[in-house]
């Protein structure tokens, strides 16, 4: 397959120091690889299942990316990665952001209500409770 993602030789030296070591049970051996096949998945969009066969069994590219996932590795990783010198880099945004006219409610504001005079001293609208006294104490 040529769609096949692979880092090339100045990606994985940048980096293979921040790629745990000294981990219980088989070394792994083809850390290239496999990180490889997970950017291919992560790059793609593809199901881990069907993650080429090139970079290694699919369960392994999985297992591999939940397990740092889950242990923080690929956040020191991409700390590793980002580079907070910005000697000589300067930008000047000028970008302006306008809403639209309409965009702050609809026309005119809100709407009063005038009270109905005579209609606003007219009977209750709510019906007065029935029972005398306290309503949790009474019987049957």
């Amino acid at each position: 397959m040529s769609n096949l993602f692979w880092l090339t030789d100045r990606q994985w030296a940048a980096i293979e120091a921040s790629i745990p070591k000294n981990r219980r049970g088989v070394k792994p051996r083809r850390n290239r690889e496999i990180i490889s096949g997970i950017m291919h998945v992560l790059k793609v969009g593809c199901r881990w299942v069907d993650c080429p066969s090139e970079y290694g069994p699919h369960t392994t590219v999985y297992n591999r990316f939940n397990r740092w996932s889950k242990a923080g590795i690929w956040g020191k990783i991409l700390k590793s990665l980002v580079t907070h010198d910005a000697t000589g880099v300067q930008c000047i945004d000028s970008t302006v952001a306008r809403a639209h006219r309409c965009a702050a409610g609809g026309k005119g504001g809100p709407k009063r209500r005038r009270s109905g005079g005579a209609e606003a001293d007219g009977p209750r609208k709510s019906m007065p409770l029935s029972m005398g006294g306290d309503v949790s104490s009474h019987s049957n």
